[in-house]
């Protein structure tokens, strides 16, 4: 399609060639070959009589005038990918629709199994891309390449809407026959106890009990940094080492596994969960299917929990 002499296929070339400062990059997010990415750039300098991007070493640097394009090309974008999503209806059960979903290995384990129970039944065709958390999240959210992000209030973004999923406590939790835990805990033992923490992606995140812990008490022994939530039962079992967990998590784990809980020793604030999607998404009907079958699961497992 052609609008006064641009083909509106270049602006999707435009936006990922200044996101990658390179040709060679932006070919592989394109899916074409170097040359045909190469051919597109050299369309776009015609069209807009710009250099737009200058080889600078081995670098390539935009423009003043392309920097000045970049946030209207992004607008376009949007609300094109808004327009689409507004015109297309849903269906469920026909739908082979792929959405690609950010979550920790917790919120996959307390919600997004649940969930997938449930879409076997009302979604058999729908297909669900799980990804963890890593530092490339947020531009890829917004690219449009994450349908939603599954994660506690402090790390959404501001600038796109969310909604909170669930409240969750924490609690302090290990090996069943670990004496330490056979009465509430107090403050001083929980302190004397080896602990094990785990921290998220390739930047080592703390989490966000963690993050308040270390706040608020001072002397806590970690001996273990463990890569993942889902890991942690196995670093506690046949030891004296006590882990803080999500509620959850940890009911879930003691239904077949050697654990036992008690609530911490100081005061923690609920973690809110919650789900966030792209502003452009706003009217995307899948989408809302889906966040509504999230908070179901959600209201739900709390159910369960509270009985």
């Amino acid at each position: 399609m052609r609008l006064k002499g641009l083909d509106l296929n270049l602006l999707i070339a435009f936006d990922v060639l200044l996101e990658e400062h390179s040709v060679s990059r932006a070919a592989e997010r394109l899916h074409l070959s170097q040359p045909a990415a190469s051919a597109a750039l050299a369309r776009l300098r015609a069209f807009f009589k710009d250099d737009l991007l200058v080889l600078h070493g081995k670098r390539m640097i935009p423009t003043s005038h392309a920097q000045g394009l970049v946030p209207e090309v992004k607008k376009i974008l949007g609300k094109v990918d808004s327009l689409i999503a507004m015109s297309a209806e849903f269906d469920a059960r026909r739908s082979e629709r792929v959405f690609r979903i950010m979550a920790s290995d917790y919120i996959t384990a307390v919600l997004i199994g649940p969930a997938v129970q449930r879409l076997q039944e009302l979604a058999p065709r729908i297909q669900l891309d799980l990804r963890q958390a890593n530092d490339r999240m947020l531009a890829e959210f917004e690219r449009g390449e994450i349908d939603l992000i599954l994660t506690p209030e402090p790390y959404i973004s501001d600038d796109h809407p969310a909604e909170l999923i669930f409240e969750e406590r924490h609690v302090v939790v290990g090996w069943e026959k670990n004496a330490a835990l056979w009465e509430p805990l107090t403050e001083k033992v929980f302190l004397s106890c080896a602990h094990v923490a785990v921290t998220l992606g390739p930047n080592r995140q703390v989490t966000f009990a963690d993050q308040f812990l270390d706040a608020r008490l001072k002397g806590r022994s970690i001996e273990i940094f463990a890569p993942s939530f889902t890991m942690v039962p196995w670093l506690l079992i046949g030891t004296t080492r006590l882990s803080v967990m999500h509620e959850r998590l940890a009911r879930a784990f003691m239904r077949t596994l050697p654990l036992r809980s008690q609530p911490l020793p100081v005061d923690l604030p609920l973690m809110r969960e919650m789900v966030q999607w792209h502003s452009a998404r706003e009217q995307d009907q899948g989408l809302i299917w889906l966040r509504n079958l999230l908070q179901e699961t959600a209201h739900a497992s709390h159910e369960v929990v509270l009985t």
